[in-house]
């Protein structure tokens, strides 16, 4: 009754101070009309003079049962409403809330004609309306690659000169994505098959063009190249809606491809972008690094769709999640970050989260999802609602609010909130027979069977094969998976229940420590050594599990609900806030970008250059403009970590050594003892690259290293083999440790430079004189300039680390006092978010408001030489190094 008496005061004010305008103001009382009101932008893209509230409301009076006030609605709409307007409006928008209005109110409205009470003169009028709107759609899919611009005029189309669009190059993912529904549905009810066809083609596109290696798509492509635009992906803003067609075409079409479809996708997103309880944007090109370090409110619709596919703990932790973050702000903010701060604070009455609560609520028929809808109503009332209508948030922090109220907080909200908390005898008919689109309008199930379009599937793409019977549970008997345990659920929530008030605990003070204040953990993060079985014990216990990464380095996860306790689990997460602000505390410290290892010697003179990782001790290479140059020699014991036992071969020398069994400090330490003047450390992860890997930082001990005063530079195991290939080949092997790349003049000033290097074609100018202006010769396809690669702090040699997420070297044999996981965040800008690629996913919590600033460098096709073992003739050696040579000449400051 509550819900039925807000969603009067909604309605009743729309209809009696906006209508026949697409929205209501409800601050000043008076309808939105575009071009009447100061534009914003691409919001006022959904108002097409055609009372889009009104049509986005009318299957919600049928749920709500209110017959009457919809029969009503309906006449209106079909009266007053002009579809021909000169308009530009956004093609998503009119095809989820006016076409998916229009088919959601002529589904209901036949129907009540068949149960013969209402709509008895109802004679498909809706339905043509829908049709003659979908033909004025239709133009936007006058491109090649069949994805439809983002805009069209509702009365010139796309390209006539009069209709002001149709110059767009680039539209999200989910905005040509999500018409399969409405438009096979169109297609269906009216036997027209071009609405699905064109539908169809544009989804098999996007499915084309997704990222093979990681499965994922990006958030915007162009729609003409299919080129990504921007590479970062999520289930927010951008895409959400293009997983969620996937499986609901699936569940109203019955085409397994979109299921398969689905199922790749969903196996990807728990893969990478997972992170329970959090849902965080990646690269599709390097999944396991995170782009950004906040989430966006539109990812509160994936709990629901992950109960429609059947897989309910990740939906359950990510639902509390967001009721932990609700209760602290009284809404969901636009955006938060990994440890629940506000980022945007607008909240514009989105309904996803209830959508989700109803969801969880179906399934587990656990009553705590009932008291999380009476919050719901009540926060809405007690701060939104206004004297015409329920006002949106402009700040959830101060309670300000904005003078708007979009069609879909009537289309949707008060539908899932009526839909939870009634009981099948208040509904006028089943609603298990119909399937929610996105923007919650109902499509009835049995258009799977009528006017099927003769499709082929898709034979040219193979779909992987998973092995995963989670993917048996899509469209689940809840009877069978979940018998209305309420304990269930509960057993799942428990453990996150604090996650957002204890998810930065305040760390307690040595001094509150001595004296004995506050609960003493039986671990803290500077005390732990990934070697000792008590402390490996500790952490199994508090529910942190250690992961190897491909990369060599060993990651520290925590999930709450694996802990012991959950007193346990709070120690987890304490122990992981200690090891991220470790992290943090020295990222600060010092931030230094990538250095260079070049092989001067024969037969190489300069043209082999590789990409290294710097050392936050030691000589500063950036000081030293002309580097450290030697013979290298390989050290016994290769890892370095006791006293040289070959002196006399590493004199006067650079030592080559082992990454592994103690700290970086301790190499360079013994090294230098025994008379080296210079140091490559290499990894001993079989196949690690910086072409793959993200560049880190070696860090110091903990302890005072200014006597060490040489320079030390890590390689990644492929580089690192270029330079011993080279030493097994031809003995004598000469490099150049330096800030940056040197030419030719500069290496071998002095000496005498062989004839044949001075007459090839493979000149090489002097960088200071000849250097490109601007990226220009990066391909198309590359990174966006916004993507940086991050270079994470590594303190200690063996691989551990802390995630929360958090990834680092933690050593064996030292305290982890010193221990920085290979974390890298940027300060975002909130009007342009650009993603940082970081050594790690980013943190769940950070300590603070501040982050480290985001290191511009770029990892170039420097790094990509490879070396044959066999002998070469010196003309072929030259040829392999031409790339390496154009990169070479690209060089400039810190960008290698």
């Amino acid at each position: 009754n509550q819900v039925l008496e807000m969603f009067d005061h909604a309605y009743s004010n729309y209809m009696e101070h906006a209508y026949p305008a697409d929205e209501l103001m409800p601050l000043t009382c008076r309808g939105r009309v575009r071009g009447q009101e100061p534009s914003r932008g691409d919001v006022d893209d959904a108002l097409g003079k055609f009372s889009l509230t009104l049509i986005d409301t009318l299957d919600t009076l049928v749920v709500l049962n209110k017959t009457k006030e919809f029969e009503e609605a309906v006449q209106k709409v079909i009266k007053d409403v002009n579809l021909d307007n000169d308009v530009v409006v956004s093609v998503f928008e009119t095809n989820i809330r006016v076409l998916g209005g229009l088919l959601g109110g002529h589904s209901v409205a036949v129907m009540l004609k068949e149960k013969g009470e209402y709509m008895q003169w109802y004679n498909g009028e809706l339905l043509h309306m829908a049709k003659e709107l979908g033909y004025k759609l239709l133009p936007a899919f006058n491109t090649t690659s069949g994805l439809p611009f983002p805009r069209v005029n509702l009365k010139f189309g796309v390209r006539h000169p009069e209709a002001r669009t149709g110059t767009e190059t680039d539209t999200c993912t989910a905005c040509a994505g999500t018409l399969i529904l409405e438009f096979a549905a169109l297609s269906r009810f009216t036997g027209t098959s071009i609405f699905e066809e064109y539908a169809r083609k544009a989804l098999d596109f996007i499915w084309e063009k997704r990222q093979r290696s990681s499965n994922l798509v990006g958030v915007t492509i162009n729609i003409h190249t299919g080129d990504w635009v921007r590479k970062d992906s999520g289930v927010g803003a951008g895409i959400d809606s293009y997983y969620e067609y996937l499986l609901k075409a699936y569940v109203l079409l019955g085409d397994d491809s979109f299921l398969e479809r689905f199922n790749t996708h969903y196996d990807a997103i728990m893969r990478y972008i997972s992170q329970p309880p959090l849902l965080l944007d990646v690269h599709i090109h390097k999944p396991m690094l995170n782009a950004r370090t906040w989430m966006d409110s539109l990812l509160a619709f994936f709990p629901g769709l992950q109960v429609l596919k059947g897989d309910i703990r990740p939906a359950i932790e990510t639902h509390e999640m967001l009721y932990q973050v609700i209760k602290k702000h009284n809404f969901l903010p636009e955006a938060f970050t990994t440890d629940f701060r506000v980022h945007w604070a607008q909240h514009p009455l989105r309904p996803e989260f209830a959508e989700s609560t109803y969801f969880l609520y179906k399934a587990t028929g656990d009553p705590y999802y009932l008291e999380v809808g009476k919050t719901l109503i009540e926060n809405l009332n007690k701060y939104a609602r206004v004297p015409c209508g329920f006002a949106a948030m402009k700040d959830v922090r101060t309670g300000s609010h904005e003078d708007r109220m979009d069609s879909f907080f009537l289309a949707e909200m008060f539908k899932y909130l009526y839909l939870l908390f009634a009981d099948k005898e208040d509904m006028i008919f089943d609603i298990e027979d119909y399937i929610f689109t996105t923007e919650a309008h109902l499509l009835p199930l049995w258009l799977s069977t009528t006017n099927q379009t003769i499709s082929k599937r898709n034979t040219s793409t193979e779909y992987t094969e998973l092995d995963d019977s989670n993917f048996d549970w899509t469209c689940p008997n809840t009877q069978i998976l979940f018998p209305n345990d309420p304990m269930f659920a509960q057993s799942i929530r428990e453990p996150l229940k604090n996650v957002v008030d204890k998810s930065c605990p305040r760390g307690i003070s040595r001094a509150e420590e001595s004296l004995g204040n506050g609960p003493k953990p039986p671990l803290r993060a500077r005390d732990f050594m990934a070697s000792n079985p008590e402390h490996l014990e500790i952490l199994k216990k508090m529910g942190v599990s250690l992961i190897h990464l491909k990369d060599g380095r060993v990651q520290l996860v925590q999930h709450a609900v694996q802990a012991a306790s959950s007193l346990d689990a709070e120690d987890g997460l304490r122990f992981m806030q200690e090891m991220i602000e470790l992290s943090s505390q020295q990222q600060k410290e010092q931030q230094l970008p990538p250095r260079a290892v070049q092989i001067v010697s024969h037969p190489f003179f300069g043209r082999v250059v590789l990409t290294a990782g710097p050392a936050q001790f030691g000589m500063d290479l950036s000081k030293h403009k002309a580097g450290t140059r030697g013979f290298v020699a390989t050290i016994k014991p290769y890892n370095g970590c006791s006293e040289i036992t070959n002196p006399e071969a590493v004199k006067e020398k650079i030592a080559l050594m082992q990454r592994g069994q103690c700290m970086f400090a301790e190499k360079a330490r013994n090294i230098q003892k025994a008379g080296a003047i210079g140091g490559i450390v290499i990894d001993d992860n079989e196949g690690s690259s910086s072409d793959t890997a993200p560049l880190f930082q070696m860090a110091g001990d903990g302890k005072n290293t200014d006597d060490i005063t040489i320079p030390m530079l890590f390689l990644f195991n492929k580089e690192g083999n270029i330079i011993l290939d080279a030493i097994r080949e031809y003995e004598a092997v000469e490099v150049l440790l330096s800030d940056k790349a040197k030419d030719r003049a500069t290496i071998f000033k002095g000496k005498m430079i062989p004839n044949y290097i001075l007459d090839s074609n493979l000149e090489v100018e002097n960088m200071d004189q000849k250097l490109p202006e601007n990226d220009s010769h990066k391909p198309a396809s590359e990174e966006a300039p916004s993507e940086s690669q991050g270079s994470g702090a590594v303190s200690e040699e063996p691989k551990g680390g802390a995630e929360s997420s958090a990834v680092g070297d933690p050593d064996p044999l030292s305290p982890a006092s010193a221990d920085s996981a290979s974390v890298s965040m940027a300060d975002q800008d909130p009007h342009a978010p650009g993603p940082t690629e970081a050594g790690a996913p980013e943190p769940a919590c950070t300590a603070g408001d501040s982050q480290p600033q985001e290191q511009n460098t770029q990892t170039e096709a420097n790094s990509k030489a490879h070396w044959d073992n066999e002998v070469q003739p010196m003309e072929s050696i030259l040829a392999d190094w031409n790339e390496d040579i154009e990169a070479f000449e690209m060089m400039e400051k810190d960008e290698l």
